[in-house]
């Protein structure tokens, strides 16, 4: 593994000749927030070397290189899912990888369910805290000398960093929500009654992504900042497909890539 991650890291390296400041994860209907993004060189995932390849529906399935809020970031349009059939550990390689290319700092989205009552479709939830409910864990097994053994996760999502968010969305009027996220497997959508029981685990919405890489990310002591667009409600109990939750994730963006842009350009 760890020989992969450095031959990739190094064949980025030689491709950008520069060291991103700041990595974005953009999930399902959020790609197009990396058109903000002045690109310099684009990827497709099938020519980077030992990088998987991302097959769901919306997904651009690149790794962009350009200047956002005026500093240099490496963006993925589309992420790696267990439920495509990856190992965990496989899903949170790009992670790995940016860590290796000196990246300190994750941005992560993605496009969740709401469980808390109180949400609305369209709303952006600052993600506080989560919940893993995946069955592989992604530091299971050799300890890969990249950060501790037992980490710490008390603050995976850095609290100076949604302090920074929250003032900006403040400033520009952009009604921000905060709250849990679960993690699930999927590719199944939850059941009413599964919205309900994470609910009574403390969610406030829940996915199927972001939490291995937020893992993997807080091992190596990267600061990280997530957030999800909630595209569907739970407690309603309506049928949800991939169409209309790429919808909602694509009507939210412009408020998400406002906030996202503030915080860069003020790191």
């Amino acid at each position: 593994m760890l020989e992969k991650i450095k031959q990739t890291a190094e064949w980025l390296r030689v491709k950008i000749a520069a060291t991103p400041e700041v990595a974005l994860v953009l999930g399902s209907g959020l790609g197009k927030l990396g058109e903000e993004i002045a690109v310099e060189h684009e990827f497709p995932y099938a020519e980077i070397p030992n990088f998987p390849v991302s097959t769901v529906e919306g997904h651009d399935g690149k790794l962009t290189f350009g200047y956002l809020g005026g500093k240099a970031v490496l963006a993925m349009k589309g992420r790696f899912h267990y439920y495509e059939g990856y190992t965990i550990q496989e899903t949170t390689f790009p992670i790995r990888v940016f860590y290796a290319m000196g990246i300190k700092t994750l941005f992560v989205s993605n496009a969740a369910g709401g469980t808390n009552p109180g949400f609305k479709i369209g709303d952006l939830m600052l993600i506080t805290d989560h919940i893993n409910m995946l069955p592989e864990h992604p530091l299971r097994g050799k300890n890969l000398p990249m950060g501790p053994r037992f980490p710490d996760m008390s603050n995976a999502y850095d609290a100076g960093l949604r302090q920074q968010a929250l003032d900006i969305a403040d400033r520009l009027n952009i009604k921000l929500r905060q709250g849990v996220y679960l993690a699930n497997q999927g590719p199944t959508y939850e059941t009413p009654a599964e919205y309900r029981m994470y609910r009574l685990l403390g969610a406030d919405a829940v996915g199927m992504s972001t939490v291995p890489e937020v893992i993997v990310a807080a091992h190596q002591g990267m600061r990280c900042l997530g957030m999800s667009v909630i595209t569907n409600i739970g407690q309603k109990a309506s049928k949800v497909t991939h169409q209309e939750v790429e919808e909602a994730a694509n009507a939210a963006q412009p408020r998400m890539t406002a906030i996202f842009r503030e915080l860069i350009k003020s790191l």
